[in-house]
């Protein structure tokens, strides 16, 4: 069922407007409306005759548990012939750029996968389609008067800015260069990540689990990347195969390469008050990180869970937009997005630096972890989203 087309605002009060209708904003939708609020959902989503999105999603098991709670997680059906657009990664093999080796397994974990990779045109459709089904979300391309504004546009918010909220943001040199890939060798469910020359290169598995397919995430100097850009496929892939020690075989390109700037970027608040109603950030709004980790989404869809538990939970007689109810949102997310920026951003400028002396220390250490038994265990269990197990 297709959603219905947008209209302009009514006149009706909701109780909250969502701005941005990403992945983060329609999930949130479907959570608050869930809970009987009257949502307005601002922003078009994704055409088909858009360009395709050669993006994939790394969504750990907090994720895809969220997701499947509001029916929207793109399940596999064993009848269907077509490619599956989830592939669960079983393992996952880590490269140091001078003999440094991490391996995580499920197995070790005791579950049924470390990560799913989701093709994001897929996500999207389903989260369309759950919204149309959804009576309390109304589509529309003017933000209406609510008790709560949830800003989800994305890094370069134009809604932020026009209310104040500072977002600091910090450069990389880099860009990230994504394209799929087909491959000679099957991937077998096992995602590849190699740290080498100052770059971080990402090979994320496809398909299904015995797919050839792969999708790229390569994080080079700005200038490299514009680069490669304007390679030819030909040079482009073996580049690719060359950096990755030809792990898959031969690759050829299904997409045309695409290439955007990295950062860490943080509001330094996520609350506001206005004489409309109360405001919350949510998503790369808020925050945006370096993929290395592959946690940007489940980050922004946490924050999604986190905002919609505060408002389902709030005293009878406060207002949604209460700063007071707002804030015990903003505590309780700030401390798990600084520690996941300051990993990931620890682990981008460790693997930048060419001093020969780092590079044997941070080597060193990637062996090291990898033999660290509980210490490796309970870091993989974060990154699937399971602390407490």
């Amino acid at each position: 069922m297709n959603s219905p087309a947008p209209r302009p605002g009514a006149a009706r009060r909701f109780d909250v407007t969502i701005r941005g209708a990403g992945v983060v904003g329609q999930t949130l939708a479907l959570l608050l409306a869930r809970d009987r609020l009257r949502v307005a959902l601002v922003g078009t989503p994704r055409s088909p005759q858009d360009a395709p999105d050669v993006r994939a999603y790394a969504i750990n098991a907090a994720s895809r548990d969220l997701l499947r709670s509001v029916r929207a997680w793109p399940e596999v059906d064993p009848q269907d012939l077509r490619v599956p657009p989830i592939t669960p990664v079983c393992e996952m093999q880590v490269w140091g750029d001078d003999g440094g080796e991490l391996q995580f397994s499920a197995e070790d974990q005791g579950a049924d996968a470390l990560t799913w990779i989701v093709d994001v045109p897929a996500l999207e459709q389903r989260l369309s389609d759950a919204v149309g089904f959804q009576g309390g979300i109304e589509r529309m391309t003017e933000a209406p008067p609510a008790a709560l504004t949830v800003v989800c546009e994305g890094k370069r918010s134009q809604t932020r800015d026009e209310l104040g909220l500072d977002f600091d943001v910090r450069p990389y040199p880099h860009k990230a260069v994504a394209a799929r890939l087909h491959c000679d060798q099957p991937h077998g469910g096992i995602a590849r990540q190699w740290f080498a020359d100052g770059e971080v290169m990402a090979l994320l598995p496809l398909g299904g689990i015995s797919g050839n397919s792969v999708a790229l995430v390569w994080s080079v100097p700005a200038q490299q990347a514009d680069t490669w850009l304007q390679a030819d496929p030909t040079t482009f892939t073996q580049a690719v195969q060359a950096r990755c020690a030809h792990a898959l075989g031969h690759m050829h390109m299904e997409s045309p390469a695409q290439a955007w700037p990295l950062e860490r970027s943080r509001a330094r608040r996520w609350i506001a008050r206005t004489p409309q109603g109360g405001v919350a950030l949510a998503g790369d709004a808020a925050h945006a990180m370096h993929p290395l980790a592959g946690q940007g989404l489940n980050v922004g869809l946490a924050d999604a869970a986190e905002l919609a538990r505060v408002l389902q939970q709030r005293e009878y007689w406060r207002d949604l937009g209460d700063l007071k109810l707002l804030r015990r949102y903003e505590r309780a997310r700030a401390a798990e997005v600084g520690a996941m920026g300051w990993v990931t951003d620890g682990l981008f400028s460790l693997f930048s630096q060419g001093d020969s002396r780092l590079q044997a220390l941070r080597n060193w250490g990637l062996s090291g972890f990898d033999r660290s038994g509980p210490l490796k265990r309970w870091i993989a269990r974060q990154a699937m989203g399971q602390p407490g197990m």
